[in-house]
């Protein structure tokens, strides 16, 4: 109903003074004529500046008073504009264009009462107007008189004859004094003549809810879809509807058609499928047709890709939520959350090339993030780039705060690190120091046990730290594999194939294990064996050195 406002401002009748102009008032004219034609090419200060030399002439034409006010419009500079159109009114009171400037002048200023004498006067000199007598019935409702309100639109109605919005605004002002019976009456009457129109529906649907009547507002609400198919918030209502009352299938039939729908925000979206993600143990086939109406409708959007993820990652969809949370990221870069949840996804299926590259950019993006730093390390070792991974732990390192299991963490790293380029006593330090800062950590002692006997440094000491591991995670294959390795760099291969056979009976998926049995066996002269564990290792996961091991049937030691 503001829609009226919009027209301040724009060209208007300008009146001309009655009073006569002689050839004395050339200077005058020259600079009025000037003044309008700076105004017309948009030259808005010099046209000010022209009209106000006018002023200092005579000062008693309306119509330079005007074109002032207007100027100043143009530039916000409304206290202005309002001082001059008032003064043009007062030269010529009976000028339609002045009250209307003043009525859209006062309304603005909320100077409500002022506002409703000025549109009355302007109904009263042309009662065709519409777009005055909606003003007109806007400044009585503001200022409090809803029965000359409702008696403007009447007479609006009586122009142009029912419509919707004008019935629909009856409306509000008959519930606003507590009238509802006239109020529906004046929504039926609309609906004789507008029977499919949403608005009318839709304002019986608020209306119903609202006093308790739910029965007829779920049929009016029906009746909106039909009339209405892609209101996508009506669709919203009835699938809630629908759930509440134990109807499965309809509910996700009106969830479908509110997705389809324009109005429905991907915010909105996106809150529903939180919801459902956080409420259902059990998660529905139709739910992952809403994630592809979602991608499908908002290709290029991060928040679509990140909860189709979300949904996938609790399918167990590993892979499949490891691509939809990358896609999130090549259209919004700036989320660290799903930055974290695909370093983490990365790391733990061992993508240590991807988990370098990625964990490099994220770094880029977010230079202050130890856990960053650290899983970049982790990835720079386990891709053999040792010197990489000293020099970003070592930074990492120095940002760590108040958090000992972060810090023994990137002294173990770097004590990895250093064992991979060979400086064995820098290896050593670092992984000593992280045992005096997380001394319980089994992890932290099977990994430097590994590390003194792949390097064959030290094999007493390696023995003595998998032996505590062990005794507090006894049958932990990892650790039994360790172990084993041990014996396996003595030479003791005996040994060695009894503790790798207890760590493949613990964990019979692990290819290391697999690969280092098939070692065993063939140190001890069984290379059936040995072949037979080193295909069945190819099969989960091969290497280079796997691969030379098959060809030649031969052992070759780990560089």
């Amino acid at each position: 109903m503001l829609v009226f406002i919009a027209s301040c401002g724009g060209t208007k009748e300008i009146s001309t003074n009655t009073n006569p102009v002689s050839s004395k008032d050339y200077p005058y004219i020259e600079s009025f004529h000037k003044g309008v034609r700076l105004k017309a090419k948009g030259r808005v200060e010099e046209a000010i500046n022209a009209f106000k030399q006018c002023l200092l002439i005579r000062q008693d034409d309306d119509a330079v008073y005007f074109a002032l006010s207007e100027l100043e419009l143009q530039r916000d500079n409304e206290l202005a504009a309002s001082d001059y159109i008032l003064k043009a009114a007062e030269l010529d009171p009976n000028n339609i264009w002045y009250t209307q400037e003043l009525a859209y002048m006062y309304f603005k200023q909320q100077d409500f009462p002022k506002a409703v004498e000025q549109f009355k006067e302007l109904t009263e000199n042309e009662p065709s107007n519409v777009e005055w007598q909606y003003g007109y019935a806007e400044a009585l409702v503001k200022s409090g008189e809803v029965p000359r309100a409702i008696d403007a639109l009447n007479k609006t109605e009586d122009q142009v004859g029912i419509n919707p919005q004008l019935s629909i605004q009856k409306y509000e002002l008959y519930m606003s004094v507590k009238k509802e019976e006239l109020a529906l009456k004046e929504i039926e009457l609309a609906r004789e003549n507008y029977p499919k129109d949403a608005q009318l529906i839709a304002t019986l649907v608020d209306h119903y809810f609202d006093t308790g009547e739910n029965e007829k507002a779920i049929v009016m609400l029906e009746a909106l879809v039909e009339a209405d198919p892609m209101n996508g918030r009506a669709h919203l209502a009835l699938a809630d509807i629908y759930r509440q009352e134990g109807k499965k299938a309809e509910s996700y039939d009106a969830l479908k058609k509110a997705f389809l729908a324009p109005d429905v925000t991907v915010d909105n979206k996106m809150r529903i499928l939180i919801n459902i993600n956080e409420s259902s143990s059990v998660i529905d086939d139709e739910i992952y047709e809403l994630l592809e109406i979602m991608v499908e409708q908002y290709p290029t959007e991060a928040k679509a890709h990140s909860i189709n993820a979300d949904f996938l990652l609790g399918a167990n969809k590993e892979k499949e939520a490891l691509v939809a949370y990358k896609m999130a990221l090549k259209y919004d870069e700036n989320q660290y959350p799903i930055w974290k949840q695909v370093l983490i996804m990365e790391y733990q299926a061992g993508d240590n090339e991807d988990l370098y590259v990625d964990s490099k950019a994220c770094l880029e993006l977010f230079p202050t993030i130890t856990t960053v730093y650290l899983l970049n390390g982790v990835a720079a070792n386990q891709t053999h780039r040792h010197n990489e991974a000293i020099d970003v732990l070592s930074v990492g390192y120095e940002l760590i705060i108040n958090d000992i299991p972060m810090e023994a963490e990137f002294c173990g790293q770097l004590g990895d690190a250093y064992f991979g380029i060979k400086d064995f006593t820098e290896g050593q330090k670092f992984y000593k120091k992280a045992l005096e800062i997380d001394s319980r950590s089994l992890l932290l002692k099977n990994n430097y046990a590994y590390r003194l006997a792949i390097n064959k440094v030290d094999l007493d000491l390696a023995e003595s730290l998998i032996k505590q591991a062990l005794n507090d995670a006894p049958g932990q294959a990892q650790f039994l594999d360790t172990y084993g390795f041990i014996f396996f760099q003595r030479g003791q291969y005996r040994e060695s194939q009894i503790k790798f056979d207890e760590a493949f009976k613990s964990d019979s998926g692990d290819p290391k294990i697999i690969e280092h049995l098939g070692d065993a066996f063939f140190k001890i002269g069984n290379l059936d064996k040995a072949l037979e564990f080193w295909n069945k290792t190819k099969t989960i996961k091969s290497n280079d050195l796997l691969e030379k091991k098959l060809k030649d049937k031969k052992y070759y030691a780990p560089e």
